[in-house]
């Protein structure tokens, strides 16, 4: 069966992150190593996730609280979370469902006098352009933060030079992951200088955390592949585990408990030594090739059905598709052996009770018809167009009840 999201990490990655584990060297160095690996502008700033480096971001910023900070309507809900944490309001920009970017007419009516940034995601692997954002924040005097967490293309993009921060993504099921941590580009020094002051002062992680974070995705790798993830799946029905469950729950970056706790922790030292190996050796062919078979996909289906294919450029870090009937597609994909879900970690940000106006009806209706499909570099052409077969049923039953 192919599985419905590879760990995107080689086995020599996993053994250096386990060897670093044990070497006597130093944290500081390891951090401005995996800093200048990303960009030697002296604007790179790495921390333990996109979450810590939001939280760390808001802290040093220090908003004043009721302000405003509008997102694109489309994120995790711990993004928002942290963005409450802090005393602000998440103001939801619904998206244009064809390349996934915040619908850019609706800013005007959104921003207030208690505006005072503004954070668009570039989702699903998409990136879209910048421009009428940038004007828009430049205009209102906003912060503008760019989410890139979604959308990592190797050294081809770090962040667009107008954005006071860019934000990306090493986590466990990201592209080029090192199991953790996260990547800022941070425009203003003043900023950057406070937001390195305030992580000096939190714990490290340990390097036992790391050990046996990196066992345990040596294990997931070791089952993501075709017939030892076939009899995983078996085995979850034999003994009356919920498949998705199980694996959902495995891949969790933060508990809930403790949670803020959790994420102000410094990067241990062997975080950051597979941080910089991974953006230092990482092959941009593998982008092209999932694009490739990304494409090859949306165009066997009905582009109606395909959120964000037309976004440009994208590498299709997941390919959703919209169905009728989720529970009938996804059972008729996994009997032809490809493993599907109706889960996702996205969720519709939910507009402030007194702007209903704001109700980000199109990002919660993707998210309620949407399927998840596998799509990395190793599948054969041959089979993204049996997958597609196998998915015409579905979707001319879809069309046909329009």
């Amino acid at each position: 069966m192919w599985v419905r999201k590879r760990i995107d990490i080689g086995w020599l990655d996993l053994l250096s992150g386990l060897t670093n584990c044990f070497l006597p060297r130093s944290r500081s160095v390891a951090s401005q190593a995996a800093e200048a690996a990303w960009t030697t502008d002296g604007r790179a700033f790495a921390c333990l996730s996109v979450r810590s480096g939001l939280d760390l971001l808001l802290r040093s910023l220090a908003l004043p609280a009721g302000s405003e900070v509008l997102v694109s309507a489309m994120t995790i809900p711990d993004m928002v979370r942290i963005i409450e944490h802090h005393g602000l309001v998440a103001v939801p920009i619904d998206l244009h469902g064809h390349d996934m970017s915040p619908q850019a007419e609706l800013l005007e009516s959104a921003v207030t006098p208690q505006t005072r940034a503004i954070l668009v995601a570039h989702l699903l692997g998409g990136r879209f352009d910048m421009v009428l954002f940038i004007e828009f924040a430049q205009q209102h005097a906003l912060l503008l933060l760019e989410d890139c967490a979604q959308a990592f293309e190797g050294d081809r993009y770090l962040g667009d030079d107008e954005a006071d921060v860019s934000m990306f993504s090493l986590g466990p099921i990201k592209t080029a992951t090192a199991l953790g941590g996260g990547l800022f580009r941070v425009k203003d020094e003043s900023l950057l200088n406070r937001m390195r002051s305030r992580q000096a002062e939190y714990p490290v992680q340990s390097r036992w955390f790391f050990l046996k974070r990196v066992l345990f995705y040596c294990l997931l790798k070791w089952l993501g592949g075709r017939i030892v993830f076939g009899l995983f799946v078996r085995a979850c029905r034999l003994f009356g585990r919920d498949f998705d469950e199980v694996v959902n729950g495995s891949i969790r970056n933060f508990p809930e408990e403790d949670f803020f706790m959790s994420l102000r922790e410094q990067p241990s030292l062997p975080l950051l030594r597979l941080i910089a190996r991974r953006i230092t050796q990482y092959d941009n062919r593998d982008l092209d090739r999932r694009s490739a078979r990304g494409h090859l996909l949306a165009s066997l289906l009905p582009s109606g059905n395909c959120p964000g294919a037309s976004a440009t450029p994208h590498s299709y870090w997941i390919f959703p598709l919209q169905v009728s009937d989720q529970p009938a597609t996804i059972a008729a994909l996994r009997v032809a052996g490809f493993d599907s879900t109706a889960d996702n970690s996205l969720q519709p940000v939910v507009q402030p009770a007194d702007r209903p106006e704001l109700d980000p009806h199109v990002a919660r209706n993707l998210l309620a018809r949407s399927i998840y499909l596998p799509l990395y570099p190793e599948m054969p052409e041959a089979e993204i167009r049996r997958m597609a077969s196998v998915l015409a049923p579905s979707l001319r039953t879809a069309l046909e009840s329009t």
